[in-house]
C-alpha cells in the first residue's frame, strides 16, 4: 500500500472511531477545525507529519496512543521472538517452542539445596569430626596463674679477699639467690610473702635457721596488713622495721641488722634483718604514733666469726673460725619481750620525732664471767630527731640515752655502760659541679656515761673503749648514662680510733631486667682492737649479676 493510500486510511478510521466515542458521550463536541492536528505524538508507526493540511478528522490534544495503534493492537499483536510468549494463564502449558527452563526453575518449583541442606537435615560432618554419642564431657577449669603476683629477682653473687686471713677462707662469698616475692589483697586484708632460695658453698652450713638467716631458705617477710578502723593500720607477722635519720649509722632505729651481709658485699638491703612483730600506727591531726611489740627478743645477726674475723679480747689476738662467739640470747616468748615506740608531726618542711625502746642490747654487749658466753644485757633508749630543709639541702639532728639498766653505775666491767649517742647530718645536690652529682656528710658521737668507773673496774690486760668515740661520714653518688650508671662512695673515718671503712660502689643497669654490679669492703686501722681495724684482713672486693622481674 503506498504511503498516500495509508494516511487516508490511517485518518478516515481515526475519524470513525472518534465519531462512535462522540456519539457515546465520552468526548465533548469538537471545538477546533477539521483540520487540527495532535501535537507532536512520537510512537505512531503512522503518524502525519508535523501541520498537516490534509488530515479531515479532529485529533484530541496530547493522545496517548495512536488510534491506529489502538486499531493495529486489536487486530493481532506483532510476533515476539520464539520462547518469549506472554503466559497469561497460570499453570499455562508452554507452547511447544518455548525453550525449557534449566531444571529446578519451573514455575513455582523452588530450587533444591545441596545434598545435606534439606529442610530438617543437619549437613554431615567431615570424618573423624563426628559429634560423640555417648555424654558430653564436663569442660576442664581454665588454669589462671595471674592470682600470684609472684616478683623477685634471681642473682649470683661472688666475693674474695685481698688479704691473707688464717681464720677465714679466701672467698668471702660465693652464693646463688632466688627472692621470690607474693603480695595479695583479699577485701581489707593485704598478705605479703618473701622468701630467697640460696646456696652458699662458701659457708659450707644449709641447714635452715630463720633467726639466723642461715641455710638454703631464708624467710623475710610473712605478714598480713588490715585497717580495722580509718585512723589505724595493723600489721602482724615477720616484717622489715625500720625509723631514725641517719644514713648507714642507726641510734633509735633499735631493729636488728645483719652485720655480716653488710661487710662481705652483700646488697645493702640485707642489712635490715626481719622482726616478728606486731606493729599498730595511728593516724591523727596532731601527731601519728607507730608502736611495736615483738613478743620474743629478735637480735642483731652479729659478727660470730664464722665469715668475718674480730678481735677477741679474751683471747688478746683477732679470730674467727677457731672461736666462733657462743652466746645466750633471751628467747622465752612474752617474757623476752621488746617494746619500741614512735611519736612524729610534721611541721611544714620540718619533721620531728620521739622515740622509746624497751628490751635488750641488739649485738653482745657483755660477757658471763663463769661461762665466757656472751649476753646481751637489758637497755632502754629515749631519742628524738629532727629532719628539715638547711639552704639547698636536707640536715638532721638524732640523739638518744642508752640506759644500760644491768650497770646503771658503770663499775661492771662484763655489762656495757650507759652512752649519750648523738648524730648530725646534711646531703644536698650539687648541679653547680656536675649533674646528679649528690653529697652528704654525718657526724657521729657515742658518749661513755660513767668512763672512769669503767676504767677502774677493767681487768688488766684488756684494751680500754675511748670515753668518746667519734666518726665521720661521707657519701658521694654520680649518675651517668641517663641514670643507668651509677657510681658510689661511702667512707667512715674515727679520728677517735685512727680507723676507717669504704665502701666503693659501681651498678650498671643492663636494661629493665639486667644489672650488674661491682664493689669493696675496704678496712684500715692502727689498731687490731678498734671497732674498724679489727676487720682489716676482712677487705675483699665483690661482684654480682642479678635478673629482677
Amino acid at each position: 500500500m503506498s504511503a498516500s493510500r495509508l494516511d487516508l486510511f490511517c485518518v478516515t478510521l481515526s475519524a470513525a472511531v472518534l465519531s462512535g466515542i462522540s456519539a457515546a458521550g465520552a468526548l465533548p463536541p469538537p471545538t477546533r477545525s477539521a483540520a487540527q492536528v495532535a501535537p507532536k505524538p512520537t510512537h505512531c508507526a503512522a503518524w502525519v507529519p508535523p501541520k498537516p493540511t490534509h488530515c479531515v478528522a479532529w485529533v484530541p490534544p496530547k493522545p496517548t496512543h495512536c488510534a491506529a495503534w489502538v486499531a493495529a493492537s486489536t487486530a493481532a499483536e506483532p510476533p515476539l521472538p520464539s520462547g518469549l510468549e506472554d503466559q497469561k494463564k497460570e499453570k499455562k502449558k508452554p507452547p511447544a517452542d518455548e525453550p525449557a527452563l534449566p531444571g529446578g526453575l519451573e514455575d513455582h518449583a523452588e530450587p533444591k539445596l545441596p545434598g545435606g541442606l534439606e529442610k530438617d537435615e543437619e549437613p554431615k560432618l567431615p570424618t573423624g569430626l563426628t559429634k560423640p554419642t555417648g555424654p558430653k564431657p564436663q569442660p576442664k577449669p581454665k588454669k589462671d596463674l595471674k592470682w600470684l603476683d609472684l616478683t623477685g629477682f634471681w642473682e649470683v653473687r661472688g666475693g674474695v679477699r685481698t688479704q691473707h686471713d688464717p681464720y677465714q677462707r679466701s672467698a668471702s662469698l660465693g652464693e646463688t639467690r632466688l627472692q621470690l616475692e607474693w603480695e595479695k589483697t583479699f577485701a581489707n586484708l593485704t598478705f605479703k610473702l618473701v622468701g630467697d632460695l640460696l646456696c652458699d658453698p662458701v659457708l659450707g652450713h644449709h641447714t635452715v635457721d630463720l633467726e639466723d638467716g642461715q641455710g638454703l631458705f631464708d624467710l623475710r617477710q610473712a605478714n598480713v596488713l588490715f585497717t580495722p578502723v580509718s585512723f589505724m593500720d595493723v600489721k602482724l607477722g615477720r616484717q622489715i622495721l625500720t625509723w631514725g635519720t641517719g644514713d648507714l649509722v642507726f641510734i633509735n632505729d633499735l631493729f636488728p641488722k645483719d652485720w655480716p651481709s653488710f661487710l662481705i658485699g652483700r646488697d645493702v638491703e640485707y642489712l635490715k634483718a626481719p622482726s616478728d612483730a606486731l606493729k599498730i600506727s595511728l593516724f591523727s591531726d596532731v601527731v601519728n604514733v607507730d608502736l611495736v611489740y615483738t613478743p620474743r627478743f629478735d637480735p642483731d645477726r652479729f659478727i660470730r666469726g664464722r665469715r668475718i674475723s674480730y678481735f677477741s679480747p679474751m683471747l688478746g689476738r683477732r679470730a674467727g673460725r677457731d672461736a666462733v662467739i657462743r652466746a645466750d640470747i633471751p628467747n622465752e616468748w612474752f617474757d623476752d619481750s621488746e617494746w619500741a615506740v614512735r611519736i612524729r608531726r610534721k611541721l611544714g618542711p620540718t619533721e620531728l620525732a620521739a622515740y622509746g625502746y624497751w628490751g635488750y642490747w641488739k649485738s653482745p654487749a657483755g660477757m658471763n664471767p663463769l661461762t665466757g658466753r656472751s649476753i646481751f644485757p637489758r637497755l632502754s633508749v629515749y631519742g628524738a630527731s629532727v629532719r628539715s630543709q638547711v639552704g639547698k639541702g636536707i640536715g638532721n639532728v638524732e640523739a638518744g640515752y642508752y640506759d644500760s639498766r644491768q650497770d646503771a653505775d658503770g663499775d661492771n666491767p662484763f655489762v656495757n655502760n650507759s652512752e649519750l649517742r648523738l648524730l648530725v647530718g646534711y646531703e644536698r645536690d650539687l648541679p653547680e659541679i656536675a649533674s646528679d652529682l649528690t653529697v652528704a656528710a654525718q657526724y657521729y658521737v657515742e658518749w661513755m656515761i660513767a668512763h672512769e668507773a669503767y676504767r677502774r673496774a677493767l681487768p688488766a690486760g684488756v684494751p680500754r673503749a675511748h670515753e668518746i668515740r667519734q666518726v665521720v661520714t661521707l657519701r658521694v653518688t654520680k649518675k651517668l648514662m641517663n641514670q643507668n650508671l651509677t657510681l658510689s662512695l661511702f667512707a667512715f673515718y674515727s679520728p677517735s680510733g685512727d680507723d676507717m671503712y669504704l665502701r666503693p660502689n659501681v651498678q650498671y643497669k643492663i636494661d629493665d631486667h639486667w644489672t650488674v654490679e661491682v664493689g669493696g669492703n675496704v678496712f684500715v686501722g692502727s689498731h687490731r682492737h678498734t671497732f674498724f681495724g679489727q676487720f682489716e684482713r676482712d677487705t675483699n672486693l665483690y661482684c654480682s649479676l642479678r635478673y629482677g622481674f
